[in-house]
């Protein structure tokens, strides 16, 4: 499974990781807020995989702990907007794409920046 999972680009696992945990994120909010007895359970129980999912998906990503970190940051924050607008139809405010922004440029420094030697 090793040689496999090296063959897959990380921002696969980072794409699909930050889209559980968005949605397992997303389903337990609404679990808690809008169900009661039975169907709080059976959402609260899907959230809860999907939440797994997320944490197994994104330690399957061939990087480096400490740089998967900050591109799995910014990945995060656009799979969050997309999902919170699909889910929640709420539009980012300006201060939000702004902060993303800087959210999603310091997870690419974080990443990419080779310092010089």
């Amino acid at each position: 499974m090793k040689s496999v999972v090296q063959n897959i680009h990380p921002i696969i696992f980072l794409i699909v990781a930050t889209t559980l945990e968005v949605s397992g994120d997303a389903i337990i909010r609404k679990t808690i807020y809008e169900h009661t007895g039975i169907a709080r359970i059976g959402f609260g129980l899907v959230g809860t995989l999907l939440l797994f999912g997320y944490g197994f998906f994104l330690n399957l990503a061939p990087v480096e702990f400490g740089k998967v970190v900050g591109l799995y940051i910014a990945t995060l924050f656009v799979v969050w907007q997309v999902i919170t607008y699909f889910t929640f139809k709420t539009v980012p405010s300006l201060p939000i794409v702004v902060g993303g922004s800087l959210v999603v440029l310091g997870g690419l420094i974080v990443t990419f920046w080779k310092p010089a030697a």
